[in-house]
């Protein structure tokens, strides 16, 4: 079972300034490594939209496939990058669940869990670029403010 924390901010929650901050630098590190114009979305561990920022020129779709990609993560507990390998190993099972969400996840890298403790107090979605750049800069931006991006890297942290 995945542990998280309840609501949006208190103790051990992700806050609207820290949310912020987490999107803000994603918007920094696109431009400064040359990246496509990048929309990132950090929603709080129950699904909530705290901030949505889109880069200038960024296209109009990129703020709902950003939210899906962290809704997603978020919905089945586990980043985007391991949603797409299990989309394509048991694809009957992610469209079942895609028609359930009402078309809400977005089964790509590019969704990344936040952790404090090891605990989900969140995610973030990014959308502009290739999936692994989008991926790249949430990472950057998670631990830019001191906390851990799971991109499934961790054995303890994924699930089935």
């Amino acid at each position: 079972m995945i542990e998280r924390s309840q609501g949006n901010g208190g103790v051990g929650g992700l806050t609207l300034p820290l949310a912020d901050q987490i999107a803000s630098a994603v918007i920094d590190w696109g431009r400064s490594n040359g990246s496509g114009r990048l929309t990132a979305a950090v929603l709080d561990a129950g699904g909530h939209l705290i901030v949505l920022k889109r880069d200038d020129g960024a296209e109009f779709l990129r703020p709902d496939i950003a939210i899906g990609k962290a809704w997603g993560a978020l919905a089945m507990g586990i980043p985007g990058r391991l949603l797409a390998d299990k989309a394509a190993k048991i694809p009957q099972f992610m469209t079942a669940v895609s028609v359930m969400s009402g078309g809400r996840m977005v089964p790509v890298a590019g969704g990344v869990l936040i952790r404090r403790d090891s605990l989900v107090v969140g995610a973030v979605g990014v959308s502009g670029d290739t999936s692994e750049v989008d991926e790249a800069s949430a990472v950057h931006a998670v631990e830019a403010v001191g906390l851990e991006a799971d991109v499934g890297q961790r054995e303890e942290w994924n699930r089935p």
